[in-house]
């Protein structure tokens, strides 16, 4: 018989998370942030009758409200093999009832195939984007830039040869330029940001797995470029770059830099957090033969209340800047 148990030690969480092949979202800094922002994270190992560890997953719990009490969310997780997923997921749903009496559970695993019990559905409201363009990074260098478009490696090319210089940012002071420029983008892309202590609440609580990389021009950055890293992932969690930054094509070259450091580190998958609609994503079609398409958004439904939650969420999220920005990432 398998028994779901809270983890409490952050290093034996992420040691497991690390050797699994987990994405960096179910890392316990992750979770630290959500649970500063609204969330409450909670780190759960399934056992079997000997004690061993077959799988694990860290789930975000958000309070809604009344009747729907709250909803139970699974970002790229959970961290489980294909023998043990149906029995995790099914002591995950007695757990979630048992505890915290969701509306739902929803997961977004890190797959591009994926079979659930039965009794969960495929849903069409996403928290994180399904497409998106994920690299191979055990292919070399000339693979990589051979499946990009002509013009993706000729600025690559052009960008490299400005004068300007790509270094990870390793404190505050320019934490906060990049986060200037990050406001700069999203006035210009219309869309909206957390408020700048979440953020620092990244850079701090991911720690060693938060990578932010920024371009130089006369030692102000013009571009940054924010990952989440684990053993074996990288992530893009945010980026932008203000006009000198445009007129260099500075996110070419530290694109390209991001992603020849994570193969150097040892990576296999670089993941560039989704494609949506507009102009940042015709620029990262152009670095893949294809983009790529993740199994996507499954749910549990949990309470009568489900089908006014599944139907009102698109609404919600279009009318309301509170719901919004609960489901940002």
């Amino acid at each position: 018989m398998t028994k779901l148990t809270l983890c409490h030690d952050k290093s034996e969480w992420d040691d497991y998370v690390l050797e699994n092949e987990g994405h960096p979202l179910q890392l316990w800094g992750w979770g630290e942030v959500k649970s500063i922002h609204g969330w409450k994270a909670f780190r759960l190992f399934l056992y079997d009758d000997e004690d061993k560890i077959l799988g694990a997953v860290q789930l975000l719990v958000r309070k809604l409200p009344w009747p729907l009490k709250s909803l139970s969310y699974v970002p790229r997780g959970p961290v489980v093999n294909e023998v043990n997923r149906v029995e995790l997921l099914s002591t995950l749903v007695e757990y979630v009832k048992r505890i915290h009496h969701s509306v739902a559970i929803s997961i977004e695993p890190d797959k591009v195939e994926y079979s659930v019990p039965q009794g969960w559905k495929k849903s069409k409201n996403h928290i994180l984007p399904s497409k998106t363009i994920i690299l191979d990074l055990n292919k070399s260098d000339s693979e990589l830039l051979n499946d990009m478009a002509k013009k993706t490696r000729q600025y690559i090319r052009k960008s490299a040869s400005e004068a300007m210089t790509i270094e990870k940012v390793r404190n505050k002071s320019d934490l906060d330029k990049c986060l200037g420029i990050y406001q700069l983008t999203a006035k210009r892309a219309k869309f909206d940001l957390h408020s700048n202590q979440y953020y620092y609440d990244v850079f701090s609580k991911l720690a060693d797995y938060s990578q932010v990389f920024a371009a130089y021009v006369d030692d102000q950055p013009i571009a940054f470029l924010w990952l989440a890293i684990s053993a074996d992932s990288a992530y893009e969690l945010y980026g932008g770059m203000n006009d000198s930054g445009q007129q260099l094509r500075s996110n070419y070259a530290l694109k390209w830099h991001a992603i020849r450091k994570c193969k150097e580190w040892g990576l296999t998958r670089y993941d560039f957090g989704g494609l949506l609609e507009g102009g940042v994503s015709t620029f990262k079609l152009g670095w893949a033969e294809s983009a790529t398409d993740l199994a996507g958004t499954f749910d549990k439904p949990l309470s009568v209340n489900y089908a006014s939650w599944h139907r009102g969420l698109p609404l919600a999220k279009k009318t309301s800047r509170r719901v919004k920005k609960i489901f940002r990432r």
